[in-house]
């Protein structure tokens, strides 16, 4: 297990090198000019130099990197030309929001996904299963920022049931700042109203954000039960006179989840991208709303920053889902 773990987190340089280079190629090569547009059309050729400098932008491409990297190794992300701020003081006023939001969608996807896929398996041809293919097909077919406003139509426009944006009420006050994360945060500190309106605001940008990767979850899970099903220990079960249930549940599921499992690993790194349509769409104050706005003001120095932290963390999710492996099944090895 250490070696297993000492050789990914060694991979993992190789990830944040990789992910760097690229992100500071195309930053650069894209034909636009940053500190004119934090300049000002009234800037003097003196001002403009000054933030040149003030932002490491006069120096050469090499050795902006390389100071790039320098700072990163030191946990410096720099300064962002869109806030005037640390990038790593944005990134934990962002992220917490981002992290709510995923944790939402993977619980639906794990909650409604795993359970649809595994009845879907065991009645195969019934009016469900072939009620969960269809969905299957429109969940991967339907684009996000289109489903998201259909949703705000729907349960805001038409039934007010929700509502449109943010994470809280005008009115209402953020509870007490611990982790970020506003419903844990509520829960912490016993605010109930706040936690309800929090889980108000949460429920549709997250059903949004789950919809493409819930059609999966149920799909890989439906192939992956049917294909357990058949197989000679689950008739060795059920002739040995062991109940339905116990069956599936202590033999059939346990081995149907390994694919489940390593979708829903791949599926984080889906429903980090999927932030930027849906923060955008509901004002959701996460990183994608931030990622998106940077990217429109040719902030170079957030948008690698943001990318390596992503990348870092899909990877950290994966190396994850490796370890869980050996949990489902005793039989993989790690090496």
């Amino acid at each position: 297990m250490t070696t297993f773990l000492v050789r990914r987190l060694g991979f993992l340089v190789l990830v944040i090198l990789g992910v760097s280079i690229i992100t500071f190629v195309v930053s650069h090569v894209v034909p636009a000019d940053p500190v004119a547009l934090l300049a000002g059309k009234e800037a003097t050729a003196d001002k403009i130099a000054q933030i040149r400098h003030t932002y490491g932008l006069d120096q050469s491409l090499p050795q902006q990197y390389l100071t790039y990297i320098g700072k990163l190794l030191h946990g410096d992300l720099g300064l962002s030309s869109y806030s005037r701020r640390p990038v790593l003081d944005d990134f934990r006023d962002y992220f917490p929001a981002t992290v709510e939001l995923t944790l939402y969608a993977l619980v639906i996807c794990l909650l409604v996904g795993v359970p649809l896929g595994v009845y879907s398996g065991l009645r195969r041809g019934a009016w469900v299963d072939h009620a969960t293919r269809v969905f299957s097909v429109a969940g991967t077919a339907m684009p996000l920022f289109w489903l998201g406003l259909l949703l705000q139509l729907l349960f805001y426009g038409k039934l007010g049931w929700l509502p449109e944006s943010g994470r809280l009420d005008t009115f209402q006050s953020a509870p007490k700042h611990i982790t970020g994360i506003y419903t844990l945060d509520s829960v912490l500190t016993l605010n109930i109203h706040g936690l309800l309106n929090t889980l108000k605001h949460v429920l549709l940008p997250a059903c949004c954000l789950a919809f493409a990767s819930l059609s999966l979850v149920v799909r890989v899970t439906r192939s992956s039960m049917v294909d357990v099903i058949t197989q000679d220990y689950i008739r060795t079960a059920r002739a040995k006179g062991l109940h339905r249930r116990t069956v599936v549940m202590r033999h059939a599921m346990r081995n149907a989840l390994i694919p489940t499992t390593t979708l829903l690993g791949l599926q984080v790194g889906n429903l980090l991208g999927g932030t930027f349509l849906v923060e955008t769409v509901f004002s959701w104050p996460g990183i994608g709303f931030y990622s998106v706005n940077t990217i429109q003001n040719f902030d170079y120095q957030a948008i690698m920053s943001i990318t390596v932290i992503l990348a870092i963390t899909y990877t950290l999710v994966n190396l994850l889902v490796d370890v869980l492996y050996t949990k489902l099944d005793p039989r993989l090895q790690l090496a």
